[in-house]
């Protein structure tokens, strides 16, 4: 199949009002895909865990309970969901689609693309957020793992010891024998108690830790997208690229000899034109002129979200709510989640120019199936019989080949010849 045939087929075209509902209702499932998430992470959340065996001699439980946290519930909220919705939407809608608009272009498209960044850069918050959630919830009564301030939160039967104990009479003695967490009565006066005992138990991993680098580390890689914070990277280099390409002042290492452009288009004894020639080949050699670092203030907005994440989650050793394992592991899971969740949406930063990926087309909004490397491209039809428009433009584009291959080859023609001519005047 001639390429400029598939060139064309792939040409944008106008869609009708059935395909723009069918791609929208697929993204409608994506969110209440997430709502489903969020609902079953509630739900597991106020189930009672598993409750592991504990000993009351263990000095890792028996950190006094506080009431007071660093960072309550209602800000860890606010730091990982409000705050990365209102950046999301202030970058959507004042930065997007930045200097590239070519003069001219409707406004309406403009605010399409403005409102779909901002669709898809809430839809992947929204999708790091219940990933952490669901999965931190679910090992957190899997696991059934004692807090550090267990022993406060239980207030041990100590008389009735002895009827508790589920392990260890063979090695330990005394209060160093494992009972179970039916030896707990919970906490004196307060009428929580046993919501209080029961979290007790949930530990490992820490939430608050997932949470916070869900929200927070997503919102870092969303600026650093959209503002192009990255390392310098070079693009790959082209083969036939020589040490030149790195030197100091590429324009000023010798040339061998002159480019096949530069003999037919060009005197070579043309100050001028050898000049901006080699000018132009600096400009493209140099390996160094191919990035640049962003500036520095740049980089503190893009990891502030990243460093608050780090302290959210140091509040919970500090305020003996966790072990140091349950919260790196925590927030070991909200990370993944949040590149996850990026990538999903987004296209890599050192490539992707700040976009998002785009929407997904309408015969693969909810179903590509084997054979299909892409939800963004229809299915084509190649074995139909190209219109008569499609086989206009292959052969537009069969004429534009046969004379660029003309132009490119009439100076080996010329060369050839003249070879031929000296050859008859040798003979």
């Amino acid at each position: 199949m001639d390429r400029s045939f598939i060139a064309a087929q792939a040409r944008p075209r106008k869609r009708p009002r059935s395909s723009a509902i069918m791609v929208a209702s697929s993204y409608v499932f994506d969110w209440i895909i997430i709502l489903v998430m969020l609902a079953v992470s509630f739900y597991v959340g106020n189930r009672p865990p598993n409750r592991r065996y504990f000993f009351l001699e263990d000095p890792n439980i028996s950190f006094p309970y506080t009431e007071e946290e660093t960072v309550p519930s209602w800000l860890l909220m606010v730091c990982n969901s409000v705050i990365p919705v209102f950046v999301v939407l202030v970058v959507a809608l004042v930065f997007v689609p930045g200097n590239t608009v070519p003069k001219g272009t409707p406004k309406s498209l403009v605010w399409k693309r403005k409102l779909w960044e901002l669709h898809v850069g809430w839809l992947g918050l929204a999708l790091s957020l219940a990933s952490a959630w669901i999965i931190t919830n679910g090992m957190k009564n899997l696991f059934g793992k004692p807090r550090p301030d267990l022993l406060a939160r239980c207030n041990p039967d100590i008389e009735n010891f002895s009827k508790y104990v589920v392990g260890g009479e063979d090695v330990a003695s005394g209060f160093q024998r494992l009972v179970s967490a039916a030896i707990c009565r919970g906490m004196a006066d307060r009428e929580d108690a046993q919501s209080i005992l029961e979290d007790g138990f949930r530990s490992y991993p820490s939430g608050h830790s997932s949470s916070a680098a869900a929200g927070l580390i997503y919102l870092s890689l969303f600026i650093a997208s959209k503002f192009a914070i990255t390392f310098p990277f070079l693009p790959p280099a082209p083969e036939g690229k020589s040490h030149t390409h790195f030197s100091a002042f590429p324009s000023r290492v010798p040339r061998t000899a002159a480019r096949l452009d530069q003999r037919l288009n060009a005197p070579e004894d043309d100050p001028a034109t050898v000049r901006l020639m080699s000018q132009h080949n600096a400009e493209l050699a140099s390996a160094r002129r191919q990035a640049a670092a962003p500036p520095l203030y740049l980089l503190i907005f893009a990891a502030a979200p990243f460093f608050t994440a780090i302290f959210i989650a140091s509040s919970r050793w500090f305020n003996f709510r966790h072990h140091g394992f349950d919260i790196l592991f925590g927030f070991i899971i909200g990370t993944v989640c949040a590149f996850f969740a990026f990538r999903w949406y987004h296209l890599p930063i050192s490539q992707g120019a700040g976009w998002a990926w785009g929407p997904r087309c309408s015969d693969k909004a909810f179903w590509a199936g084997v054979g299909s490397f892409s939800y963004a491209m229809d299915w084509e039809k190649f074995d139909d019989e190209p219109s008569t428009d499609d086989q206009a433009t292959m052969e537009e584009g069969a004429v534009g080949r046969n004379r660029s291959t003309a132009s490119t080859g009439s100076g080996g023609t010329h060369l050839m010849d003249g070879d031929a001519a000296s050859r008859r005047r040798a003979h």
